[in-house]
């Protein structure tokens, strides 16, 4: 078959053999159905048999799992959020097209989420928060800088995890299924909606618990089955720089492996990945993720103590050596494989592989399981990809509530905010596919440095220097994210040029690398915080008081508002402690409505048995006022933000966190 190169891109006719049709490729048969059907059945009741454990009908209940979340369910799901469809997509895909120097961001993070566990989380328990936008309204007093961070949030969800999540999941289910993409997600999203929706954070933690020891099952199996097909390491390493498509452009670098594959610091000025933007540009996105976003800091303060929430950024540290093996090298290993496919290098023949004229190295993965695993185990690998998707939505839907909302606002118009966040992920799905090259990896770290180092930094100035005031948070987070945004703005009005082009791009385009704006970034919003700070009056004791590094040990003052009903999650305890000693619980209240209509009801007239149903799926015992039920204020409770360790405890945690930044030098040492 002849290909004809398009006129402008130093024309030349190059042979080779078609690319197979999709119908010529394997698919799921009745085992793997089977075996995607008994995981959905899994995690469904993991999920509704967590909804029986906690109280969900109170904020603590709901958003942090009744804080009694021991080590390993912390780690776990810290993990799983992390570890998304997109990684084992972008990651793999990245392998494919560059080498191992994306893994430089997994790594980044093992630091990163060690940081969590013993800078920032005595911080933020000490305080007594259960949202980092509350924090923030405590920290600094005011409501603008809370509601910029929890927007700006929201669009860094959508643009770097749920429409990547979404598409990299789909791009897997049409390569298994021939489906339609938008038929594959929306059948996702409802099974994943159901139980996030239903059980709070207790659902989500304990199913990202299952759902890790599925992904680790499923991804170690294919590794094996990789390095059994190629050959061995040796021949990784050999194979890899000779893995050039058949269908090249003459006269450009497309579809050459680069020279610096194996190694992660490149080059500081001509390389993809510029080692001094590695050392401090990565880490500035980085420990916003790790260390102050909602998503990843709501598991930690699930724990029941320090020390297991220390426990449980271990665990995630350690988990995060795994992509390196599990992933990005079966990824490498897939060009090896599939060179014409998965490296083909003319967007024509691209765009007949995959569909994506900008590249097909994102198909790597997906590649190997098809044609490499057997039945049964290929439904495993479906299940793995499904689970690494509905881990990292859950995550998302599960934090994106107002944990201080009103009842029937949690109900109505947090579900409904969830189904606006997905609407508008999927509508970004496009430009998604075809950003940066076709590497989904490096779309997502890039959209990161634009947006997420101005957050970083109000954090923190916010945890570590007393002197910091809402005015200078504000200013320096909202100059720069003037900064950042232009600068992606730039990004997609002036795409990346594709190997044969020319670079035309903008100067700061052209010669200022991502990870270097990123250090650019970070530094502009620095001076305004430091400089609006100075000149601007001193925050107030109460802002300081157990917010800081260095207040964490203040003295913790009585709260007035924990005696009041509307206010204090406690109240609803109080109350169905109350209703469960008469034997009527929310749950049997919806059975025997004749009983509860009795008096007048939260809600208006008595529910239809509907309605009742719907309330308890939502965690909302209907409850009863009125003279004959008075609610009796609840009596003050033991701080639940004890910053105590057992010694011995505190002493094993300690010397695991020596073992594992060793571990992290090695490891990081070898590959540079």
């Amino acid at each position: 078959m002849t290909f004809d190169l398009a006129v402008g891109r130093q024309g030349a006719i190059m042979t080779t053999s078609p690319p197979p049709s999709p119908g010529s490729r394997p698919t799921l048969v009745t085992v793997d159905i089977v075996v995607l059907v008994v995981y959905f059945l899994l995690v469904l009741a993991v999920g509704f048999w967590s909804m029986w454990r906690t109280k969900r009908s109170t904020v603590d209940g709901y958003f942090l799992a009744g804080k009694n979340m021991t080590w390993w369910p912390v780690g776990a799901s810290l993990f799983a959020s992390n570890i998304g469809s997109g990684h084992f997509i972008g990651l793999a895909g990245s392998g494919a097209a560059a080498g191992i120097g994306a893994i430089a961001y997994e790594w980044n993070g093992m630091l990163m989420v060690l940081l969590l566990g013993w800078l920032f989380l005595p911080i933020y328990i000490a305080s007594g928060v259960t949202t980092m936008p509350e924090y923030l309204q405590r920290r600094f007093g005011g409501r603008r800088t809370q509601l910029f961070i929890a927007v700006l949030s929201l669009f860094i969800y959508i643009f770097t995890k749920i429409s990547v999540d979404m598409y990299a999941g789909a791009l897997f289910i049409q390569l298994a299924l021939q489906w339609d993409i938008y038929l594959a997600i929306v059948l996702l999203l409802s099974v994943t909606a159901l139980y996030t929706v239903a059980g709070g954070l207790a659902a989500v933690i304990y199913t990202d618990a299952a759902q890790t020891a599925i992904m680790l099952a499923g991804a170690l199996t294919l590794m094996g089955f990789s390095f059994a097909e190629v050959g061995g390491w040796n021949a990784l390493m050999e194979g890899y720089a000779n893995a050039i498509p058949s269908v090249t452009v003459p006269n450009s670098t497309c579809g050459i492996p680069r020279d610096d594959a194996f190694h992660i610091f490149r080059d500081p000025v001509n390389s993809d990945l510029p080692w001094p933007g590695v050392i401090i540009g990565m880490s500035v996105p980085s420990m916003w993720y790790w260390c102050s976003d909602q998503v990843i800091v709501q598991r930690s303060l699930a724990a029941k103590n320090l020390t297991h929430a220390k426990g449980g950024s271990l665990m995630a540290a350690y988990l995060k050596i795994l992509p390196f093996f599990a992933v990005m090298l079966p990824g490498m290993i897939s060009r090896i494989l599939y060179t014409d496919d998965v490296a083909c290098a003319d967007p024509e023949l691209c765009k007949q592989i995959c569909g994506n004229p900008v590249g097909c190295t994102d198909t790597a993965y997906a590649r190997l399981v098809m044609e490499l695993l057997p039945a049964g185990l290929r439904g495993l690998m479906m299940a793995v990809m499904i689970a690494a998707l509905m881990s990292s939505l859950t995550s998302i839907f599960n934090s994106s509530f107002r944990s201080r909302a009103s009842e029937w606002e949690l109900m109505i118009v947090g579900r409904v905010f969830v189904l606006v966040l997905v609407v508008v992920s999927v509508l970004w799905i496009p430009v998604v596919q075809a950003s940066q090259g076709g590497q989904l990896f490096i779309y997502i770290q890039s959209i990161s440095t634009y947006l997420q180092p101005p957050v970083s930094i109000i954090f923190i100035m916010g945890c570590f220097w007393k002197r910091t005031n809402e005015k200078g948070a504000f200013w320096g987070l909202a100059i720069g994210l003037l900064v950042g945004c232009i600068r992606m703005l730039l990004d997609f009005i002036y795409p990346a040029p594709l190997c044969y082009e020319v670079d035309d791009r903008p100067a700061v385009l052209k010669y200022v690398h991502y990870l270097y704006f990123s250090v650019l970034l970070s530094f502009i919003t620095l001076v305004v915080v430091v400089g609006v700070s100075l000149v601007t009056e001193e925050p107030k004791p109460e802002q300081i008081s157990r917010l800081t590094w260095f207040t964490r040990f203040d003295p913790v003052e009585p709260k007035e508002h924990v005696f009041t009903v509307e206010r204090s999650s406690k109240a609803s305890e109080v109350i169905t402690s109350q209703t469960d000693e008469m034997g009527v619980t929310g749950r049997e209240e919806a059975a025997s409505n004749g009983k509860a209509c009795g008096s007048q009801e939260r809600w208006g007239p008595c529910p239809s048995r509907l309605m009742s149903a719907l309330y308890w799926l939502c965690g909302m015992e209907r409850r009863t006022e009125g003279e004959n039920n008075p609610v009796t204020p609840p009596a003050p409770e033991p701080a639940i933000c004890s910053l105590e360790e057992k010694p011995r405890l505190r002493l094993v945690v300690d010397v695991n966190l020596i073992i594992c930044l060793c571990v992290t030098a090695f490891i990081i040492g070898y590959w540079a």
